[in-house]
This record gives C-alpha cells, structure tokens and sequence, in this order.
C-alpha cells in the first residue's frame, strides 16, 4: 500500500468508490464486463448520468482480481501527472516487489520521458504472474493529444495479464479498430446502459416507491428512456408527488430537458436546509466536513453531508471511511449553473471562500482553480507565485501552463508572475513565445529604479534566459544579453537557482542540463561563463551552479584534460560538503573514482565508492533505491575492469537484473553494467541482444554517450565473436560521433581491447590496407572518422605510451634514416596510406611495405602510431 500526502497526490482519485446501498442487480451488463477481459479493452461510451462509474464499481467490487482504479479530472490534462497517478492506481493492486518499484517508476517522472516510462512500466507489467485491471474513469476530461498516444501505446504493447477499462462520455481520440477487428475490444453504448423493464421495476422497489404500476413504471422509463440519472431524479420527486401520472405526463423531451426538469424539481422538494447546503457546496469537486463548515457557516456541515448521502441525493463517497464526497458531475453542473444564471456573486463568493479554505489546507490545486473561478486573478496569481515551486518539482508544467492561460488578455501579470510564465513556456518548449514574453520584461525592468525588486527580476531573467538558450541553442541572444549582467550584484531567487535538475542519472552530462552527452567549445565557453556570473553573484552553492560546475567536470574528463576535470573537482567537494543531494553527489563520487583510477590509485577509488555503499543509512540517508542501485552498477564496472569477476557478480545480485528480461530506457546506465558482465562471461549473444534492445531508445532520448557506449560495447562483443566487420562498423558509428564531440575516455577506459581495434581500424579504413576503405564500414559523404583523430586516441593509451617508451630507448644508436624512410615518415604524419605512399614515391605497395618493415625495425618499434612517437621523441621529424 502506498503512503503518499495530499501534497503530492490525492488518494481519492485512485481509491474504488464504495457501491451504493439498494443497487439494481445489473447481471447481463456485469457479465458483459467479465466477458470483455479476456481481450485488451473495454469501452463503456455514454452521457453523463447513465451509470457507467456505478456499474464498473459494482463489477469491480465483484470481482477477485485486482482492479486499480484512476478518477480523471480536468487537472490530469498533463502526461506527467496523468501517467505518474496511473502508477500510484497500479501500485496500490500490485504485489511486492512490484509494486515499490512501481513507484520508484513513478518518481522518475518527470527526469523519465514519457516514451522512457511507458516502456519501463510494460516491463514491469509483462513481470506479473496474476491478471490486473485498470479502469479509467471519466476519461472524457482528457484531451491532451500525448496522453492519447501513450495510452495507445500501451495498449498496443502491454502484457495479456492487463486489461484496460475506460469510461468517457465521449469516444476515445485514438484509433481502436485494429483491436475491434481481432475481437479484443469490447464496447458498451449508451443504449446497453439503459435500464429494461425488469431493471426498472427492481430499481423503483428498492428505492422504496411500491405504489407505482407496472404502467406507470413503463411510462417513466420510456420517458427518461432507461436513463439511470432520469430514474433516480423521478424516483427523488416522486417521493412527494400526489398525482403519479399527472407527474410523468408533465416532463418530455431529450436527456437534457429532463435532467433540467427533474433537478429543479429535486431541488424544490428538498428540505430548506439541505437545500441551502446543496447550492452552497455545489460549487466543490470534493469535500469533507471541515471545507463545507467554512462555506456554510454551519459548524453541523457533516451531519448534514450524511443527510444528503441518506437522502440518496448524488453524493458520491471518495474513500472507505466517508471523509470526502463528490456530488455526481451531473447534479453539480446543474446547481453551479443554477447559480451563475440566479446568484452570479454567489457563485463568486462561494468561490472565494473555497480558494482561502483550500489554500489554508495547503491544497494550493484546488485553491488555484476556485480562485480563477470567482474571476479573483490577483488572488490566483499570487496562490501561483507561491504553488509554482511544487508543481515544478512535480514537473506538471502543464497543469501550470493550462493555469497561465486560464488569466484573461485583459488582466495584466505581475513582472514576476510573467517571469513564471516564461519559464514555464520555455519548459513546454515554446521558445518564441518565451523569447518575446522574456523580451517585454527586459524592455520593462529597464525602465524601473534600482530596488530589491528589480536585482531579484534580473536574477530571474537571467535564469529563464540561460534556460532558453539551453534548450533552444540559441548562443548568440545570450552571449549579447550576459554582457549587460557581468557587473551587476544580483541575489540568488530560490524558486530559480535551487531548482533540481537531476532525479535519475548516474552522471550529469547524461540530463537535459547536460546536454545529454553533447560537447563542443561552445559548451564549455558557455557553461564557463556562466559560472562566472553566478560565482561573482555569490551563487556558488546554488544547484545550478553545482550543476553546470559538475558536466563541466565530466566534460573536461571525457576529453581526457585530468588536470583541469580533477581541479574543479576539488572545488565541488568543498562546495557540496552540506548538501545531500543525490543527483549531485553521486555523479561527483563517480568522478572522484574515475579520476583516481586514471591515475592508478584503483585501491582508493573502491575506498571513495565503499565509504557510501557500505555505509547507507549515514551517508546516502535519503537517496532511495536507485541511486543506490547506480553507485552499484558504477562499483560493479570497477570489478570488472579489474578482473574481479566473482565480486563483480555478487554485487550484480543486488539489482536484480537478468538477461532474460526486456530492456528498458529506465535502467540502461545499469544494463550496460550487466552487458559487461555477461561479455566478461563469454556470453556475447545474451550481451548484445540486451545492446540492440537499448540502442534505439538511446537514439529515441537523443543520449549520444549512451549511443557512443553501445556502439563500443557492440563492437568489442561482435570483435570476440569473429565479426570483424560489423564490430569495424559499430567502431565506426562511435567514432563519428565521438569525433563530433571530442570524445576521448569513452574509448580509452575500455583498454587494451580497445586499442587493437582501433589499431585494425586506422590500418584497414584509414590506411585502407587490405582494401578496406570507409564505405566499407557504412560510412557516408559526412559520416567519415577522420585518421587524425583516430590516431589521436591511439596516442592516448596507457600501454601504447608504455610500448612507445620502451622503444624509444632502444634507437639512441640507430642507423641513420635513409631519404626513402625519411619520406615515409614524413607521409605516415600526414595519415597516408600504403597506396598513396606508392604513388608519391613512385614505388609499388610491395616495395612500401618492405620499406616499412625496415623502417619499424630501425626504430625499435611495430606498429605505425610508435614510429611517429618515437621519431618525434628522437627529432626525426620537423
């Protein structure tokens, strides 16, 4: 069972309604129900009021599987929080250990894409062994088109242990043909819902109404024409009717005219009291005792809730201890009409009311709402300014933007409202309309004097506006609006620079922050400067400037520049000394250990990683689960690369991974851990049908390191297996693109393996010996690796500095160089290979070869990249 607050997710939403008292025994529509699990879907289709949340309750109640239920309401109109309370329903009917890591799954959300954690959750549903329902509820208020494309996704893809029921007054907006036409799809339409003859005598009997006829029961019922509110609402009048038939001849028409005719009839014939109490908490989408007291004035509000629940009148229950109800949305949209048409400031004030009750609760959702409902948008922005944070960490930038636009052209935002709104534009990936709103404040905040006020806009500008350039690319706005920040103090504005930027990866450089891995001048130019900025502001400890400071770190790291990656290191250390942060400190441990590794002190690095891993409850208090599962993985490379093949194992125990399972985006920085292992284990094809799994949905998230690092994995594995050519292929692709971004440590951490393929590359590809060539290897009029930079890396090795070494000592006393050989050194500088030396040198490839052999035997050496160390070592080259 999950424990979660209000502050974080409502209960009632994903708790099953208990079934009302007396209901009609529904059989053939509960037995249709039953029949529609054994495919995919369920559709129940029909107006408000027909009974479809009262049947799949009853169904639901009746049945012995486990049956998660989701309430829909207008806030679920972002994918984020839509599919984060799918997982709460879920979890609540899953068994252990499914269900932690179901909301594990859950709190990945937003740092998890949608795509990510679809994939991830089918995962985590093919792993159940018993049948799990989910019903959506409602599901009309839903109209965010990325919600209808994962939920059809889902179906699409999701195990036979899953059935999918949904309710909506409407069809759903995604095609459901391909599963009508394979019979997996059951559908049930208004016109089934409608109660027959037999079910409406049994429903007046049990309402307690015995003196009508059989006539005059099928006169009601062809009135309303089966329709479950159209009874209830009779059955509610009749109470008092003294003329039966006079009664049913006075009401015709369509579902809206009786609706409209029978509510204002119930709500003339209720007591003045209950009455009274109905307009006035009609205005609600939930209550308990304590919000009704406040509107009512009447400390007796939850007497008077269990009146109204007694007197049958559309009080729907929201949990199993009767604390919260809702009013059918049928009955509560036509009392809120009522009294907008009749008491248009009474419906203002109710409003009102309800916002400062909320907001006194801290249910700043709701406050929100009611706020913009009672037109008070001063109240609603400022309710915003102080909700925007959570709902941030929520990563609900939808429900914000939907909230933004809720506020009339006419009435104008505070400068920092309007901030907010940029920020939340720039969230949604609305880049121009952020540009211009950021563009009128700047224009704004020039004209006003030098406050406070103005130095905490401009702290804030300057964020929004980093942000922007971030995830748009657009460099040149802020390097010209950065020049005008350089000398200003301005001061740190929490709800910016205290925002969190990393929930779920081991490294910083693989966020959206870090630009997933992307690195170039410009990155480093601009993340310098940036931080800068924020250091002459005295922002050092804020998290962004933590954040930035650490992919420069694993940045400078990747491009093989120790000196400069271990220097700010040391500076983060005494930066995060008080901060827990696991997104954070992680990824610095990380690092500390690689940088200590790179330069051979491996004993203190598994010292760094143990002090954590060993000590979980002091120094990672907090973290949760996954990081700790990551610090694992991390530690469990670190075995492998020292042979430790039996510790490597043990820890892989831990995280509970298995080569038979799906690969899934949400735990590839853990799976590529376990690919190594199985390659250690000599069991290449389990490898590398977990890395063809992944690579796609690497490529899907644009993480180019995890691109990189598979294409390595696959070429290393494919290489053991005999391959030679698609593993050159794979080298290939990872060349291309870590040439694209400088990369260096990617290839060089994977040592002396690594090595010898690229050795085989730059001799078959770039030398084109053998007859190898680029397009040999797949490569295109852009896509070429090029041999500087393949030799680059080859000069980076360890051992290949050990090897060049050690010979270069040996040639103190070498013959001299004849012209020829000089020549040859000469063209092996410049990348030439043996075909192009031949024709240079107007000489045959046999003759080169021969001439290279004597060459290499001069200088003590063996291979092409150790001839051109040594030569310049011994200055035989210019």
């Amino acid at each position: 069972m999950i424990t979660r607050t209000d502050a974080i997710m409502l209960k009632t939403k994903i708790t099953l309604p208990l079934p009302k008292d007396g209901l009609v025994d529904r059989e053939r529509l509960l037995q249709s129900l039953s029949d529609g699990v054994h495919g995919r879907l369920t559709l129940i289709y029909a107006p408000a009021g027909s009974g479809k949340t009262t049947l799949l309750t009853q169904w639901a109640r009746s049945r012995s599987e486990s049956c998660a239920w989701l309430a829909l309401d207008g806030r679920d109109n972002d994918p984020v929080r839509f599919w984060r309370y799918a997982a709460f329903a879920l979890a609540e009917v899953m068994p252990d250990p499914a269900a932690p890591r179901m909301l594990e799954l859950a709190d990945a959300l937003p740092a998890l894409s949608a795509d990510a954690f679809l994939d991830a959750l089918i995962n985590e549903l093919h792993g159940l062994s018993g049948p799990v329902r989910l019903v959506l509820d409602d599901y009309h208020w839903i109209e965010d088109d990325r919600i209808h494309n994962g939920l059809s996704y889902l179906i699409d893809y999701m195990p036979p242990t899953l059935h999918v029921t949904i309710a909506s007054r409407k069809e759903v907006p995604f095609p459901v043909s391909k599963w009508l036409s394979k019979r997996e799809c059951a559908v049930i339409d208004a016109g089934r819902l409608q109660f027959t003859r037999h079910e409406s005598e049994q429903f007046y009997q049990k309402s307690g109404i015995m003196r009508l006829t059989p006539l005059q029961i099928d006169r009601i019922a062809e009135r309303t024409e089966g329709w479950a509110a159209g009874l209830q609402l009779a059955s509610l009048s009749l109470r008092t009717a003294e003329d039966v038939d006079r009664w049913i001849d006075g009401f015709y028409g369509d579902h809206r005219d009786v609706a409209d005719y029978l509510l204002q009839e119930v709500l003339t014939q209720l007591p003045a009291d209950l009455r009274s109490f109905v307009l006035t908490t009609a205005v609600l989408d939930r209550m308990d005792a304590d919000i009704c007291s406040l509107l009512t004035g009447d400390p007796a509000s939850g007497d008077k809730l269990e009146a109204a629940r007694r007197f049958n009148l559309f009080l729907i229950p929201l949990d199993v201890k009767h604390k919260w109800f809702r009013y059918h949305h049928l009955f509560a949209g036509f009392v809120r009409e009522h009294l907008k048409r009749h008491q248009p400031e009474e419906w203002m004030r109710l409003n009102r009311l309800a916002s400062r009750g909320f907001a006194s609760r801290g249910l700043l959702d709701e406050a929100v709402d009611h706020a913009m409902a009672a037109g008070d948008y001063t109240e609603a922005g400022r309710l915003l300014e102080q909700h925007i944070p959570a709902v941030l960490e929520r990563g609900e930038v939808s429900v914000l933007l939907r909230w933004f636009e809720g506020f009339p052209p006419a009435h104008e935002l505070s400068l920092e409202l309007s901030l907010l709104y940029a920020f939340v534009l720039v969230l949604t990936g609305r880049f121009g309309q952020a540009e211009a709103r950021l563009g009128s404040l700047e224009a704004t905040t020039r004209m006003l004097k030098e406050s406070e006020r103005l130095k905490q806009l401009q702290s804030g500008i300057l964020f929004v506006r980093s942000n922007l350039m971030f995830a748009s690319g657009d460099f040149t706005n802020w390097f010209a609006f950065i020049g005008t920040m350089l000398d200003d103090i301005l001061p740190a504005d929490p709800t910016y620079y205290m925002f969190n930027y990393n929930k779920t990866e081991p490294l910083v450089r693989r966020t959206a922050l870090g630009l997933k891995g992307v690195l170039s001048a410009d990155t480093e130019k601009i993340g310098a400067l940036f931080m800068g900025v924020l250091a002459a502001h005295g922002w050092q400890r804020s998290l962004i400037h933590l954040y930035v400071k650490q992919s420069l770190v694993e940045g400078y790291y990747e491009w093989n520049r120790l000196g400069e990656s271990r220097q700010m290191l040391q500076e983060m250390t005494a930066l995060t000394e008080e901060l827990n942060v696991p997104g954070l400190r992680l990824p610095l441990l990380i690092m500390k250990a690689r940088l200590l590794i790179a330069d051979g002190r491996t004993a203190l690095a598994h010292d760094v990683i143990d002090e954590v891993l060993e000590a979980p409850l002091s120094l990672s208090a907090g973290w949760g689960t996954p990081w700790i599962h990551l610090l694992t993985a991390f530690k469990i490379r670190m075995h492998l690369a020292n042979g430790q093949m039996p510790a490597a194992k043990k820890l892989m125990a831990r995280l509970g991974l298995s080569a038979k399972d799906k690969p899934t985006f949400q735990r590839e920085y853990e799976l590529m851990t376990l690919v190594r292992l199985l390659g250690k284990q000599r069991k290449e094809n389990e490898a590398l049908r977990i890395l063809e799994h992944l690579l796609p949905q690497s490529e899907r998230e644009q993480l180019v390191s995890g691109i990189v690092e598979n294409h390595i994995l696959q070429a290393l594995l494919k290489e053991r297996l005999g391959q030679k050519t698609a593993a050159l292929r794979h080298l290939h692709t990872a060349l291309f693109l870590g040439e694209q971004n400088g990369y260096i440590r990617s290839f060089v951490d994977e040592g002396k393996p690594m090595m010898m393929m690229l050795g085989r590359y730059e001799a078959a590809v770039i030398r084109g010996e053998s007859g190898g060539s680029h397009e040999d290897v797949g490569a295109g009029p852009s896509g070429e690796a090029s041999g500087d930079y393949v030799r680059k890396l080859l000069e980076q090795f360890p051992m290949a500095m050990q090897e060049t070494a050690a010979a270069a000592a040996a040639p103190a006393s070498a013959e001299p160089l004849s012209r020829s050989e000089s020549e040859l050194l000469r063209l092996i500088g410049q990348g030439a290979s043996n075909k192009e030396m031949a024709a240079e040198l107007a000489l045959s490839e046999g003759t080169i070869k021969v001439y290279l052999s004597r060459l290499y035997e001069k200088l003590g050496v063996s291979s092409r990249t150790q001839a051109l160390v040594t030569a310049r070592q011994l200055g035989l080259l210019s």
